[in-house]
């Protein structure tokens, strides 16, 4: 089960062009965010990106979110009958800051996950998280280096974290902004591949 949770600006169909690269075995359903942006695009909440104000989120509407996913996961196994043992999911940018949110949060549902130029926000955690058994998680990782939408310190700092955790990381960057290199999206489906049961 591999659950896709795009970036802000973006939709479904964005990430959902990973699929058929995928491993077959994989079942992969891929989430629009709820908050339309026209002309095309969704967000899962707001974000100010002026300066003259310094950039915030709006951390009520990313916690609607983070709840709105775990229910659309529950719904989703058991509509198709999936194990919800082996549930992984990929974020990109926004996408991967919920996806830490979710993963850090309530490990027990997450297998692994894949986080892509993004990072994590203590905001969107839930309390007591540290208390959390994250001895089962894995994460792969990756950030680009040029990388000005989401700078690469807060990935750094997001691996701090992840190490204070005791979590098993594979972290990866590479020369590019924000964005998958091809090379970034071969080493990612590599090491999925080698946690699939």
């Amino acid at each position: 089960m591999l659950f896709l949770f795009h970036g802000y600006g973006s939709n479904e169909e964005d990430l959902f062009s990973f699929a058929p690269e995928l491993p077959e075995i994989l079942c992969v359903i891929s989430a629009r965010a709820p908050i339309p942006l026209p002309p095309f695009g969704n967000a899962w909440y707001a974000i100010n990106f002026e300066a003259s104000h310094g950039r915030w989120s709006d951390v009520e509407q990313a916690v609607r979110s983070r709840e709105l996913i775990l229910k659309f996961i529950d719904e989703a196994c058991e509509t198709y009958g999936l194990d919800t043992t082996n549930i992984n999911l990929l974020g990109f940018s926004q996408g991967t800051v919920l996806s830490y949110s979710i993963a850090l949060s309530y490990p027990e549902k997450i297998k692994n996950l894949i986080a892509l130029s993004g990072y994590i926000d203590q905001n969107l955690l839930i309390d007591q998280y540290q208390q959390k058994d994250h001895s089962t998680l894995q994460i792969y990782a990756s950030h680009g280096q040029l990388d000005q939408v989401i700078p690469p310190e807060w990935a750094y700092m997001s691996q701090d974290l992840l190490s204070q955790l005791n979590i098993q990381v594979t972290f990866e960057e590479y020369p590019v902004g924000h964005g998958v290199a091809p090379q970034n999206f071969h080493s990612f489906k590599k090491w999925l591949e080698e946690r699939l049961d």
